[in-house]
């Protein structure tokens, strides 16, 4: 099973990114389970959203603990004691940032992925809204979902600009930097 776990502010499409991916990982024949955290729907609050994929029905029905990656939809939400106490090293973190993996080199236990989501939102005039993007760059990431999956979950989730939607996974994917888990000393 694997668990994954979001991070973002309310109003960059948090909630909406792990329904998606939920949705696409539906269509590629496997057993989603979604559910977010959030207090007043405001625009700018944290947000934390979950979601649990298996190949089998789950019956699992309680708080992701341990989740098996991270993705960051905002990197100001990144608590390295929080990441540290939840994750096993080598697990993998997805993080939306204009920084290089040197600076956030107290990530380097784990497997780390990198995407400039917003400036490629901003390009294709979809504002701060990157869940798309994001999860362009996740199938890239971590191979458990083809871009064909999610595609077919954007095209009927997302209610406006679908093309530019789908031209934001694909750059998302493509720009994505990657790098591999070090080994503590």
């Amino acid at each position: 099973m694997n668990e994954i776990k979001f991070y973002g502010r309310g109003g960059q499409g948090v909630v909406t990114a792990s329904q998606m991916l939920g949705y696409g990982f539906f269509k590629a024949g496997m057993y989603p389970q979604c559910y977010s955290l959030f207090g007043g729907e405001r625009r700018g609050a944290p947000v934390v959203s979950f979601l649990r994929v298996d190949t089998e029905k789950i019956y699992l029905k309680c708080d992701i603990k341990h989740p098996n990656e991270m993705i960051f939809v905002d990197e100001s939400l990144i608590n390295p004691e929080d990441i540290k106490s939840l994750m096993a090293p080598g697990g993998r973190i997805l993080v939306s940032a204009n920084r290089s993996a040197e600076e956030l080199a107290f990530l380097n236990e784990y497997q780390l992925g990198i995407i400039n989501a917003r400036q490629i939102a901003e390009s294709l005039g979809l504002g701060h809204i990157i869940n798309t993007t994001i999860l362009g760059a996740y199938c890239r990431f971590t191979g458990h979902i083809s871009m064909d999956h999610l595609e077919a979950a954007i095209r009927e989730m997302v209610p406006a600009k679908i093309e530019a939607n789908l031209e934001a996974a694909r750059q998302g994917y493509d720009k994505l930097k990657t790098y591999e888990a070090k080994e503590k000393a």
